[in-house]
């Protein structure tokens, strides 16, 4: 019998149901080999040279193969087919051979299979093959610069900058786009606008939204409108004229599938929809390609098996109809040009299988399944039609005109299963509907609202707009994006909060040394270059060694000028270096080097094992710090008093002065702070940074103040934000807060409870632009018969819907709201996979231990403190 071996006992599992008993089927449990952590496990001084070693966990496994080979006499070597799997059969045969496992006469064979189905499997065992040295000689070359990066900066790092823990080939890259997507944001500087939006009505009294576009006959750019004076001109204007429809426009309109799911784009949308981190989603993907349900989970491919097309449009037709299926196969290619191409895109293995049959116990493989089915399925279905309008309202005297846009779904065609995430969410006008409007119909005003708005810095990224820009700069590969993510917030570089990446301080400052001393290797079009001619090698058109020995070449040189350095002049050099980021002109003229709180000291870039920070010189005389992201620069530093124990202080930050209790500690991180208020541009009357005294801090770090429970539940809060003072609540089952501004300043402290609700409301029934108001049920039907719970017919971006818990169901277009029934209404919810009743739980065998109890966490919303800066 021969000797199979794969990576996982998963896997072993699934194939060994396949192969039967003619076969052993044997487990490596991944890697069995790595480079040893210590000097000289890579030599260039012979030719790279690579020393070996078997890991002790792996050793046992080594041992089983070895013993299974003494009786079976054969050796075959399934691992994953890419290059990692490549890699692992090639450390398999290596490692047996040195052991004597292999005989002379042992034959050893390769064999791949991208997905783990009996068809799949025996094919692969009838169409072996030997190791594939090109993709080894790839994975050799990656691992060789992986350790020759890591092994010797990394020491550098250590020296030169206490508290660093590494860095590597890609994951400093990486880091650097991190750390400079915050350097931008730090820079912004917001831009007032405001933009003017009226409530109309038809002739018949239905009401639609247009938005101000021409103004005194001229046309309105985005800062036209640049403050409240003009926004309050324009809305003036428009409520002395009358109105009618100028121009009504329709235009057909169409919209493709995306294509189907490679390792990124997966990444990307498990991401968007489920807030699965990469290293998360590769995961509960490896679950599902060792079950059988899905091919293989790291590809750069994006083309499709011509069975499994015909699989995807069987299974349309079978499910949603012959309509749903064009009249030729979409064919989607591959852009990248590496080996690992020729592997098929991420798909189900039977496009009949449907998530509800699938059998796993993890709710995380079902919903990624689910993905990847419906994505599957979409890029072979037929593109929506659409009908999109354009409506102009204008005066006789053409000084003012409007515009309303809008669509409607003729077909929704692949939109019926599914619609790729967006990575920032924002309302298009073009999906809202509206009314019949024919032209040259009078339009009533019912409202005109002006709304503020502020330019926003370019958003965090997050793990899914990270791998995107990866993929776009050509860096890493999609094996390796999983890891790298994981790695820069291992080693606390980098913290995830609400989804988004922020860099610490220990990230800035090693990727500001990196920039300074290295920038070649932190280069992303260097590190791009380097990934190609990787990619060379494993098509088998450049030779490996080659490329290290350039790499090593310059690179050992950067290392040895550095090595030489003493940790002072590294500071020196990169305070200097950063000296107008750290250093910005004070608004009183004074040096800026001079430290705000002692008024002597120098002020220098220092380092901790915690990370980089500015400290003054006079230390320890003088214990004034600030982070290196410029917060304190402008020269603001003193204490004002002590309150309850606690010193109240005065410092500066990126959005101007503000007061703090207490002082930043390892156990207080985030002490209580508060803006000064300002009215306008301008600080309020007593209330500035030479004015301000210890009795008004203290009333200014009490906010957010609680102003009252709402009627319908959730506090009402008021609080300072970045532009100006605001009211917020959220009621229980709303996802995202209220934000209502306050006129004056001091309202935030003397704003009582009618006021505050009447405000609310207010801002609650007339929602700003970028805010969507919630969905309101056309009709209610009643509980569902089998399952419990509310059917109710909802007004959808794309028409009109069922809905019952999270299943919504399209209503057919030729169905009249009015005449839908509960049970047509029980029927869509059923085709849609919900409605059925829940099987009663089975009591427990006798003698077995009860399972486990999990307790749900509790989550707890917490209030923003922040003003919501659009809308």
């Amino acid at each position: 019998m021969p000797v199979v071996v794969v990576e996982s006992p998963a896997k072993a599992k699934t194939i060994n149901k396949y192969l039967g008993s003619d076969y052993t089927v044997l487990a490596s449990y991944g890697h069995i080999r790595d480079l040893p952590a210590k000097n000289g496990s890579v030599d260039p001084e012979q030719d790279f040279d690579m020393t070996w070693e078997i890991d002790t966990k792996s050793r046992p496994h080594v041992k089983a193969i070895a013993d299974a080979l003494k009786e079976d006499n054969a050796l075959i070597l399934a691992t994953d087919p890419d290059r990692e799997g490549e890699a692992i059969s090639w450390h398999l045969e290596e490692a047996l051979r040195k052991r004597r496992a292999i005989k002379k006469d042992t034959p050893v064979s390769r064999v791949v299979f991208n997905a783990i189905t009996k068809a799949a499997v025996t094919e692969a065992m009838q169409n072996p093959r030997q190791i594939d040295q090109p993709l080894v000689d790839a994975y050799l070359a990656r691992r060789a610069l992986d350790y020759l990066v890591g092994f010797n900066l990394s020491p550098v790092l250590w020296r030169k900058l206490p508290g660093a823990r590494s860095a590597g080939r890609v994951q400093s890259v990486c880091l650097r786009l991190i750390v400079e997507r915050e350097a931008e944001i730090d820079a912004f500087n917001p831009r007032e606008y405001w933009s003017v939006k009226s409530l109309l009505a038809t002739p018949r009294g239905q009401e639609f939204e247009a938005r101000l576009t021409v103004l005194g006959g001229e046309k309105l750019d985005k800062f036209s409108l640049e403050n409240s004076t003009a926004a309050e001109l324009a809305v003036q204007a428009i409520q002395s004229r009358d109105l009618a429809v100028a121009r009504v426009e329709a235009k057909p309109a169409s919209r493709n599938p995306s294509a189907p799911f490679m390792t990124s784009t997966l990444q990307q949308e498990a991401s968007r929809k489920f807030g699965m981190g990469a290293r998360h989603c590769m995961n509960a993907a490896q679950r599902l390609y060792e079950a059988g349900y899905i091919t293989y989970m790291r590809t750069d491919g994006i083309d499709m098996a011509p069975e499994a097309v015909q699989g995807a449009r069987d299974a349309i037709t079978e499910f949603y109809g012959a309509d749903y299926v064009p009249k030729e196969p979409r064919i989607y290619k591959n852009k990248a040009k590496n080996a690992q191409e020729a592997h098929e895109c991420i798909r189900p293995t039977d496009m009949m299988r449907k998530p509800a049959d699938l059998k796993v116990s993890e709710d995380d493989q079902r919903k990624l399944y689910d993905l990847i089915w419906k994505r599957t399925l979409a890029c072979q279905m037929a593109g929506a039609r659409m009908e999109r309008t354009t409506v102009d309202i204008a005066s006789s005297d053409k000084q003012v005109e409007l515009r309303a846009t809008g669509q409607v779904v003729l077909f929704d065609g692949f939109m019926r299963v599914y619609e790729e995430g967006r990575d920032d969410q924002v309302v298009d006008d073009d999906d809202k509907r509206l009314p019949q409007i024919m032209e040259g119909e009078a339009m009533a005003k019912r409202s005109v609202t002006p709304d503020q708005h502020f330019t926003q810095p370019p958003p965090r990224y997050t793990e899914a707009t990270l791998v995107k820009r990866m993929e776009e700069l050509g860096i890493g590969r999609p094996s390796t994006y999983a890891s790298v993510i994981t790695t820069i917030q291992d080693r606390e570089y980098v913290r995830k909060e609400q989804n988004r990446l922020f860099p610490e301080e220990k990230g800035r400052i090693v990727t500001i040394f990196l920039v300074n001393f290295f920038r070649k290797y932190v280069g992303y079009e260097f590190t791009a270059n380097l990934e190609e001619e990787l990619d060379d090698v494993s098509a088998g058109e450049r030779d490996y060694k080659n490329v290290l020995n350039r790499f090593w070449k310059d690179f050992s040189a950067a290392i040895a000028e550095t090595s030489d350095l003493r940790i002072s002049e590294v500071l020196d050099i990169l305070d200097d270096a950063l000296a107008p980021q750290l250093y910005p002109p004070r608004e009183d003229g004074t040096d800026p080097r001079v430290c705000p709180k002692c008024g002597a000291g120098q002020l220098h870039l220092k380092t901790s094992r915690t990370g980089g920070f500015v400290g003054c010189g006079n230390y320890p005389e003088c214990n004034y710090t600030r982070p290196i992201s410029g917060e304190g620069a402008e020269g603001y530093e003193k204490v004002l008093g002590e309150d309850a124990g606690d010193e109240i202080h005065l410092k500066s930050g990126r959005f101007g002065p503000y007061v703090q209790r207490g002082e930043v500690t390892p156990e207080n991180k985030k002490p209580p702070r508060s803006s000064l208020p300002k009215q306008g541009k301008e600080f309020l009357p007593g209330w500035g940074p030479n004015e301000i005294t210890l009795e008004q801090a203290v009333t200014l770090l009490t906010l957010p103040r609680e102003i009252g429970m709402h009627p319908e539940g959730g506090m009402i809060s008021s609080n300072l934000g970045r532009f100006g003072p605001y009211i917020m609540h959220q009621l229980p089952d709303e996802e995202k807060p209220i934000y209502a501004n306050l006129k004056e300043t001091l309202d935030v402290f003397e704003i009582g409870m009618n006021r505050a609700v009447e405000m609310i409301t207010e801002k609650r029934n007339n929602p700003g632009r970028g805010r969507r108001a919630a969905a309101k049920a056309l009709r209610e039907l009643g509980e569902h018969p089998e399952a419990g719970g509310p059917v109710n017919i909802m007004d959808g971006r794309y028409g009109p819907y069922v809905k019952w818990e999270k299943v919504n169901a399209t209503i057919p277009k030729e169905i009249d709201v009015k005449d839908v029934t509960m049970e047509q209404a029980v029927a869509w919810i059923a085709e849609k996979g919900g409605g059925k009743k829940k099987p009663a739980k089975k009591k427990a065998a006798p003698k077995k231990a009860a399972a486990k109890k999990t307790t749900a966490k509790k989550t707890t919303t917490k209030a923003a403190t922040k003003k919501k800066t659009d809308g």
